[in-house]
């Protein structure tokens, strides 16, 4: 098996499969929903999920835009070679899974994939390779703000809520909620895509953090937009808040927003089995 294999099967992965923190917290809601309405959106959820994995199919038709997030050990050595081969499995896993390309390119041609890498250097060892296709009927209501350093959690919230109810039903909640907090512009929403990469179904190790989301997300929960806009008690399924450094006249504040089918895939390939893969 070489890289490209890995990583095509990696790609497929993310698209048939929900991760298991998400199905977790979809099951949950789907047992603890009041409204009748909304919890027969939910149950056609779960029940859209499990056919696609048994039958090896997207769980979406928006099968997004393959991003790619990599951490990169202190014991590998990263070049265009290795992202030129990463970017044909995931180009295989689109074309051999039978899933819609999605992609416009720089001469208007429709593809599979692009150059979407987010690249993170790290002090452990090996790489982890994380494929999140991102769906543009949720990734349309992305929202960034710049406030002065002097902004409450009031006024940071208060445009969280606002950027969520825009949103509304046409980003299929329940959603999944990524806020960045700090960096630059361009740097707190990547910080906000990668909050949606964190475990969803458990609280932030962070006492503050975990405190703020649980109010955000009880916040979202209570504009009733529920299940596929339907109502009901769930909105957001999980508030997720990833912070960074910043400027000291500045507070950069991004707001990525997730649908139900929130789909990445995660490996970790050890140097020498890299080595052996790149060989192949």
């Amino acid at each position: 098996m070489n890289l490209e294999t890995v990583i095509k099967n990696l790609a497929i992965k993310a698209n048939i499969e929900l991760r298991k923190d998400v199905l977790n917290l979809l099951r949950e809601a789907f047992y603890r929903e009041k409204s009748p309405l909304a919890k027969g959106a939910l149950r056609v959820i779960l029940e859209n999920a499990k056919i696609a994995r048994k039958e090896k199919i997207a769980i979406c038709q928006d099968t997004g835009l393959p991003l790619v997030f990599l951490e990169v050990g202190r014991d590998i050595k990263i070049g265009k070679t290795l992202l030129d081969r990463i970017k044909k499995g995931v180009n295989k896993a689109y074309r051999e899974g039978g899933f819609r390309a999605s992609v416009i390119d720089s001469q208007g041609k429709l593809t599979y994939s692009g150059n979407f890498f987010h690249i993170e250097f790290t002090n452990t060892k090996g790489v982890k390779v994380t494929i999140f296709p991102k769906g543009f009927g949720s990734e349309n209501k992305t929202k960034m703000k710049m406030f002065n350093p002097t902004a409450s959690y009031d006024d940071i919230n208060k445009f969280i809520l606002e950027a969520v109810e825009e949103a509304g039903p046409g980003a299929c909640p329940p959603f999944f909620v990524g806020i960045g907090i700090g960096s630059t512009s361009e740097g707190c929403l990547v910080l906000a895509k990668k909050a949606l990469l964190f475990r969803l179904d458990k609280p932030t190790p962070s006492k503050e953090l975990a405190k703020w989301e649980k109010i955000l997300k009880e916040k979202i929960n209570a504009l009733g937009i529920g299940p596929m806009g339907l109502g009901g008690c769930f909105s957001c399924l999980a508030v997720k808040i990833k912070r960074s450094p910043t400027h000291i006249a500045g507070l950069p504040v991004g707001v990525n927003i997730s649908c139900h089918a929130l789909r990445s895939a995660t490996i970790s390939i050890s140097k020498d089995k890299l080595m052996n893969l790149l060989k192949e």
